[in-house]
């Protein structure tokens, strides 16, 4: 296939061309196999080559806008855009304690900072969800206060049927537990020449989202994979796991592939089936694949007893890849396929996994610290933890 010939396809249709060029060059690769034992190297690396090609591709198709869109904004947010520019621009703050008095947002200190405007911090989470696998699929709730505590049924959902003659409240204290999803505050601190911020052209406010969007999501993105609840949101790989017949509330179940550091060599597809329906079928409805780029290309190898690709590109513009028709989200903060490793976890993660955000984006405006530049210490407070342990898997890599 001539790969230069698709330049200006859409992005769907490059991916699907491409994918159909490794199926023939992987097919190829597999009848040679079969019959000298081994491929030709060359073989091997154009296999190869296309398999890093549709990374690449699928890379692009999800890389999101760096500006957001323009909203329609009020006499009181127009307000606050003009005094937060003031404030970014010169440093003069008085504006915006007005604001955030008028707001009754209780005018903090000033080395607190100040709010980015509604539509600004807007921009700036709808954008981290585009870059955050983990925001793309979890549930997201927004939070006033620095914490959520929640209740939950570790013994399965309170439900059932009242009638006249028996009392309907029968529900009793051990049927619930409690979980809390306290908010640790992430940072990042761009910084900006005096000349640039005098640039009426320049816009301040789209500059600092810019600026901010990718640190945080990175800091984001590593915490909800693995981090340990300390100082950061407690990550999906940090819990205790279980294997999954002996599964029980607060541990994650785990299916094993039976191999060290890799699928079986013969019927490898097999462990993914299992894997997948290890997983009640309640949950298996809105179930995901997440794993890393290169846990990707190993199972994009892989057929099903009739010889067909169980992964399969995106079909429309802004679709997800596919494995066994569940989508497939990619994290670079999966860890790679290793002994024992946790590379691949499947289920709802939208009734799994929680993420809570604190409302407001705050920059606090420092021009003695680096000079010449002014920095901008921008912080955010966000949570995240596991609220249903039925609602994931995790395949292991080992015996």
């Amino acid at each position: 296939m001539d790969h230069a010939s698709l330049a200006h396809d859409a992005p769907e249709t490059k991916m699907i061309a491409t994918f159909e060029a490794f199926k023939a060059a992987n097919d190829a690769r597999l009848a040679e196999i079969e019959r000298k034992q081994s491929a030709d190297v060359l073989l091997e690396e154009k296999v190869e080559r296309i398999n890093r090609e549709l990374d690449l591709l699928a890379s692009r198709a999800r890389r999101p806008a760096l500006a957001g869109g323009a909203m329609g904004e009020d006499a009181f947010a127009h307000e606050h855009k003009a005094a937060f520019n003031t404030y970014i621009r010169t440093g003069q703050a008085d504006p915006m304690r007005m604001i955030e008095a008028k707001a009754l947002n209780g005018a903090l200190a000033p080395d607190s900072g100040y709010l980015l405007p509604t539509e600004a911090e807007a921009s700036v989470l709808s954008r981290m969800a585009a870059l955050s696998p983990m925001r793309a699929i979890a549930s997201v709730r927004p939070l006033a206060n620095p914490s959520l505590r929640k209740a939950v049924y570790p013994n399965g959902a309170n439900v059932g049927w009242s009638s006249q003659t028996l009392p309907s409240n029968a529900v009793t204290a051990s049927n619930y537990s409690e979980i809390s999803f306290p908010t640790m505050e992430v940072y990042a601190q761009p910084a900006a020449t005096q000349a640039m911020l005098d640039d009426a052209a320049v816009d301040v406010e789209s500059w600092i989202g810019d600026e901010i969007v990718y640190s945080f999501s990175e800091a984001e993105s590593a915490a909800f994979i693995s981090g340990d609840g300390t100082n950061r949101p407690k990550g999906l790989l940090t819990y205790p796991t279980v294997a999954d017949a002996s599964w029980s509330w607060g541990n994650l179940g785990m299916i094993s592939t039976g191999v060290s550091a890799g699928f079986p060599a013969s019927n490898p597809s097999d462990v993914l089936i299992d894997f997948a329906h290890a997983l009640r079928s309640g949950y298996r409805q809105n179930a995901s694949f997440l794993m890393n780029r290169k846990a990707q290309g190993v199972v994009r190898k892989f057929k099903d007893t009739t010889g067909n690709y169980l992964w399969s590109p995106p079909v429309v513009a802004g679709g997800r890849s596919t494995l066994m028709n569940y989508p497939v989200l990619e994290s670079e903060d999966m860890p790679d396929i290793a002994a024992n490793s946790l590379s691949v976890a499947f289920g709802d993660f939208r009734r799994g996994y929680l993420i809570v955000d604190r409302i407001g984006i705050r920059t606090l405006r420092d021009p003695f610290s680096a000079k010449p530049h002014v920095l901008f210490y921008t912080t955010k407070r966000v949570g995240g933890g596991v609220q249903d342990f039925e609602a994931i898997k995790l395949l292991r890599f080992g015996t």
